[in-house]
């Protein structure tokens, strides 16, 4: 790989995440009048979630739906370039990221699932579904299921890919079982996100190292354009966070948790780093560790470990402040990305 390569692609990248920060900071005032005019303010149930409540019932009409930024930023970049890159040839090729072999299946799972995300949203405000909220957790899990099984399917038999990597072991063929293992990492890191969605700024930050992390990653194994294609991400989700960090002017939402969420999972199993997942999004799985220890507990013991689940609730039941919680999952975050950043780098040496 050339040093001009290598310089080249950079330059793409920043300029794209750049304006993708920028597009995106100008889009939010539109996207806040739509939100405010047609009143899709967050709606707080105190059933099944008391404490939740309690510490969340003032926020209570705080537009949501904020995800769009994200994902309707890169739908627009990249369909523009793309487009741009057709007519004017050598002009705008450059800056095209948009490929059958790299960012199809990635923009196809980011669009595909934050519409979904989008109508189980629509559900909640128009209070319509399970318990007037919108999907249930069940039917997300179906939903979520779905979208990785034709992941899944996509990649084994389109692909032929049934190789998973793991760090200083090497490769391994899992041959059908490679179908069974992609649906448990995207859609368990789909619903992670979703539990993470909880604090201003908590998922938006969460998730900015994570895919800081597979931006990397992707440059490293020469996967430029899907490297330029997570950097637009980045800059539409810095956009979104320079609104949503406390006191947030709206809220995530499924359409933005779970086109995160799934994207996410897409992306560790394109660049074969399922296995560093729990470093780059080590909040997220630590959020569903106490979720799942709350119910085992309260199923067998009969009693809570945890106030609240999932476990930033428990942080903000004995006195953190939001703010806190978000800093300090924050700074958690960032070291458990670094990690899994040496971690990857000292394999690819090895």
């Amino acid at each position: 790989m050339s040093f001009e390569l290598i310089i080249l692609q950079l330059s793409r990248l920043f300029i794209l995440t750049t304006v993708s920060f920028v597009l995106a900071l100008l889009l939010t005032p539109v996207l806040l009048k739509i939100l405010s005019k047609y009143n899709v303010g967050k709606q707080i149930r105190a059933e099944g979630a008391p404490v939740f409540a309690s510490f969340h019932q003032k926020k209570e009409g705080t537009p949501t739906m904020g995800g769009i930024l994200i994902w309707f930023t890169t739908a627009i970049i990249a369909l523009t370039v793309f487009l741009l890159s057709k007519i004017f040839d050598q002009v705008f090729d450059y800056f095209n990221f948009v490929s059958r072999a790299q960012t199809y299946l990635p923009l196809f799972s980011l669009i595909g699932a934050a519409l979904i995300g989008l109508a189980d949203d629509i559900l909640g405000v128009l209070k319509r579904g399970p318990k007037g909220g919108g999907l249930s957790v069940k039917q997300k899990l179906i939903l979520y299921f779905i979208i990785a099984l034709v992941g899944a399917s996509w990649f084994y038999f389109k692909l032929n890919w049934d190789v998973i990597h793991i760090p200083f072991l090497g490769d391994i063929s899992l041959g059908p079982w490679y179908i069974l293992f992609f649906i448990f990492v995207v859609a368990g890191t789909a619903h992670a996100t979703n539990l993470t969605d909880g604090e201003d700024g908590l998922a938006g930050g969460v998730m900015l190292f994570a895919y800081l992390a597979m931006a990397v990653v992707s440059f490293v194994q020469g996967r430029f354009d899907l490297a330029t294609f997570i950097g637009v991400i980045l800059g539409a989700l810095l956009a979104f966070l320079w609104f949503n960090i406390h006191p947030a002017r709206f809220f995530m939402g499924d359409t933005g948790s779970m086109a995160l969420g799934i994207t996410l999972g897409v992306l560790a199993m394109y660049t074969n780093t399922a296995f560093l997942l729990p470093f780059f999004a080590f909040i997220p799985l630590v959020e569903t560790l106490s979720v799942v220890v709350q119910l085992i507990s309260k199923k067998f013991r009969k009693k809570k470990v945890f106030l609240s689940s999932p476990i930033h609730h428990h942080f903000e039941a004995i006195g953190w402040p939001e703010e806190k919680i978000t800093m300090r999952f924050w700074i958690i975050s960032a070291i458990s990305t670094v990690f899994g950043l040496v971690i990857f780098f000292i394999d690819k040496i090895l």
